[in-house]
């Protein structure tokens, strides 16, 4: 059988005759590449005299033997192809060449846009180039933020060649670091490490752009400002000059400059409020992590903003203050600003079992800071207080879980609230007031809460439960257990009204009326002519 080439044959230099070497994957990308390649296979003059050997092979009757070598066409292949060339080896292996024959490749019509770039991405991948990520100081702020800033500091330096002092500071801290006022004082003073009383432009630039200071979050920069250079955590002592600015500046609280030692109380009781909700570990060292998780940046925004500090309910309310400060003063009958048992027994117009005031003067929830044996302090106070009137933030029921649990064992059993149960069952039938049996009382918190074990209760299920500050309720005081048990329509209807008030503030707001309604009695009795409205701050 005689086969017809493509083309001059016998013109071909077999040098040219080297195909390309193309990968697998290439293939199955543009399998248009196989046949273009089989077809060029197929007009070499090797391929012809094989074939036609073949074919002379099986006309004749005598077993297929093909020959297969990349350099000679009579060279025996030692691969046996099973299926199609049982007996022998396969086809020959084309010469190979990493770049290839233009001339071969131009005849089969395959150009450098049908194998050159394909191939060019498989056998060199390019290497994807991943930007920096992290940065040992904080991420450099961009070239365009970084000079709009210097343009800005260059505006409020100039004519202070030698520096601004801390008075002329607070624009700085506003408009360039955009941090509140009232951190002012504290941020001069991290800057003019060396105390010299100004702080330069070049200082300046130095700790806010230089460090990076500028790109970090406003979390991180409170932080970093309010911190000891040398510590990871903040501590009270840290927020004492922002408390003492905040006084010497915020309009809303201008009323106070005449009584310092109530200055003194107020900022003691806001930073008392910001280590209970937002220090969750309870050492006393605040961590990034912590201030990050709570709500106080947004409420120190928020008092740089408002002239009316009554309105940040959030740590700064005035009316806050006067109500816990006012109740500790009533119950510290000798006011040695402490108080033991006996005091505390009588808050909340005897609301509390003695068995529940034992354990918190066992200090299980939580040491006392008082240092003196059996009474409590002022600090100490304030945590109870916060607890007391909120059972449903996360520091109460902790601080309460840790009372009932008497073993400690991480689990309230049945035997333990009954335990505390008993107290409240005498009392009901010490004012002859119908009692409630702790089985029925029990059935009651337990569809209420829906624990995950039905023989005891853990703190995780009383964290899953809006109503279960009411547990506590029932188990030790008796006046917000009565009010719950009758469903008091004032109470549900305040609720109604302002739902995004927690406990806390609807109980501050009741109680700061009733205390300014005594003070105005209290001033009508004495002949006084001031009677200042309820919408006033109350003097002390």
């Amino acid at each position: 059988m005689e086969m017809e080439y493509v083309g001059d044959v016998g013109s071909l230099d077999p040098e040219l005759l080297q195909l390309p070497d193309v990968s697998p994957m290439a293939l199955k990308s543009n399998p248009y590449i196989a046949d273009e390649l089989f077809s060029l296979w197929l007009s070499t003059p090797e391929t012809g005299r094989l074939i036609k050997s073949l074919l002379d092979d099986a006309k004749a009757g005598v077993a297929i033997n093909v020959p297969g070598n990349s350099n000679s066409p009579n060279a025996a292949g030692s691969s046996p192809l099973p299926s199609l060339f049982p007996a022998g080896g396969g086809p020959p292996l084309s010469p190979r060449s990493t770049s290839g024959s233009p001339r071969i490749m131009k005849r089969a019509g395959i150009g450098p846009s049908v194998l050159g770039s394909p191939l060019k991405v498989v056998s060199q991948p390019v290497k994807e180039v991943i930007p920096q990520f992290y940065f040992k100081n904080g991420r450099p702020p961009p070239n365009e933020l970084k000079q709009q800033c210097l343009a800005r500091i260059d505006q409020l330096f100039f004519g202070h060649a030698h520096g601004l002092q801390i008075q002329e500071f607070k624009s700085v801290t506003r408009e360039i670091c955009k941090l509140p006022s009232f951190l002012s004082s504290t941020l001069f003073r991290r800057i003019d490490a060396d105390c010299t009383g100004v702080v330069t432009r070049d200082s300046f630039v130095d700790y806010w752009i230089n460090s990076n200071m500028m790109t970090m979050d406003i979390a991180t920069q409170i932080f970093k400002v309010l911190k000891k250079p040398d510590k990871n955590y903040i501590t009270q002592e840290d927020f004492k000059p922002v408390l003492r600015e905040l006084l010497d500046t915020h309009p809303g609280l201008e009323f106070l400059q005449s009584t310092p030692e109530f200055q003194e109380r107020y900022a003691e009781t806001v930073i008392y409020r910001i280590f209970y909700y937002m220090n969750r570990s309870g050492n006393g060292h605040l961590t990034l992590r912590e201030l990050k998780c709570g709500n106080l940046i947004a409420a120190m925004q928020h008092a740089d903003e408002e002239e009316d500090i009554n309105k940040i309910l959030r740590f700064f309310s005035y009316e806050h203050f006067y109500v816990i400060y006012c109740k500790f003063w009533e119950l510290d009958t000798d006011h040695d600003f402490f108080i033991d048992k006996e005091n505390l027994i009588r808050y909340g117009n005897h609301a509390l079992t003695y068995r529940i005031v034992d354990r918190v003067f066992s200090q299980v929830p939580r040491k006392f800071t008082s240092k003196v044996e059996g009474k409590m302090g002022y600090e100490d106070f304030v945590y109870f207080m916060l607890s007391e009137e909120d059972k449903s933030s996360e520091p109460s029921l902790e601080y309460w879980f840790k009372c009932i649990d008497l073993d400690g064992n991480g689990i309230v059993t049945y035997n333990e609230m009954q335990f505390f149960y008993e107290e409240q069952l005498h009392r009901m039938e010490c004012m002859a007031q119908e009692p409630v049996m702790f089985e029925d009382i029990l059935c009651q918190m337990v569809d209420m809460i829906k624990p995950e074990k039905e023989s005891y209760l853990t703190l995780h299920d009383l964290k899953g439960c809006k109503l279960s500050g009411n547990v506590f309720n029932i188990l030790f005081n008796l006046n917000k257990f009565m009010a719950f048990e009758t469903r008091d329509p004032f109470l549900i209807r305040q609720e109604r009204e302002e739902p995004n008030l927690t406990e806390w503030d609807r109980f501050a707001h009741r109680e700061y009326i009733r205390l300014s309604m005594e003070e105005d009695g209290d001033d009508a009795s004495n002949g006084s002519a001031e009677v200042w409205d309820e919408s006033l701050e109350a003097p002390f």
